[in-house]
């Protein structure tokens, strides 16, 4: 699962050799992947001591895009109504941390991919931009992306990989734990996931 999320991400290390398609939520999207292009090219920031930074900055681009509050929302679905709202604030850190920390490696080792940007409809304020990525064996993946206007911005709240949903994929993997176990079994999982990862990021 984490391998195609990994795949998803890769849009931010593409070298872009096609015309511009699209209106608003292209462009936004475009903007993004521009400015992290520009970040993994900083020769200044390849330097090993720069890593943290290069990171930090990395977030910071990607933050701007996607609504981590909305695809925890849908993730958690018809458990989220039940949270109060310490809890809601918590599992949205985790799910945010969660993805972070699982495709920042793998964001910085992508590059010479090319994105071709296929279609883009637009329903009120929601957005549906279909792109693909053609690496460097030729082979084309078919990723598609979910957006929402908030505050004159669109959101990234969903990416479908080749037809399956990053959010449908986690909302089943934590409704069958919620189901089987509890809410609270979710979280001590999450917890746990993120002090190993902390524990390998120190082990370096």
């Amino acid at each position: 699962m984490f391998f195609k999320f990994f795949l998803l991400l890769a849009i931010f290390l593409v070298v872009n050799n096609q015309p511009l398609y699209g209106g608003e939520p292209t462009n936004q999207l475009k903007q993004t992947i521009d400015k992290v292009i520009e970040i993994l090219n900083n020769k200044e920031l390849k330097k090993p001591n720069k890593s943290e930074e290069r990171r930090a900055l990395l977030r910071k681009v990607t933050d701007e895009r996607f609504d981590y509050e909305e695809m925890a929302k849908r993730a958690l679905s018809v458990h989220w109504a039940k949270r109060t709202l310490q809890e809601r604030k918590e599992f949205v850190t985790l799910f945010k941390d969660l993805l972070e920390r699982s495709y920042m490696n793998k964001i910085e080792g992508y590059s010479d991919e090319v994105i071709l940007y296929v279609s883009e409809t637009i329903e009120s304020d929601y957005s549906i931009v279909k792109t693909k990525i053609i690496t460097k064996r030729n082979i084309e993946i078919p990723i598609d992306y979910k957006l929402f206007k908030t505050r004159g911005d669109w959101k990234i709240y969903d990416v479908s990989i080749e037809g399956v949903s990053l959010v449908s994929n986690y909302r089943n993997q934590f409704n069958k734990i919620i189901r089987a176990h509890s809410y609270e079994e979710l979280v001590k999982r999450l917890r746990s996931k993120r002090e190993e990862i902390l524990f390998e990021e120190k082990a370096k």
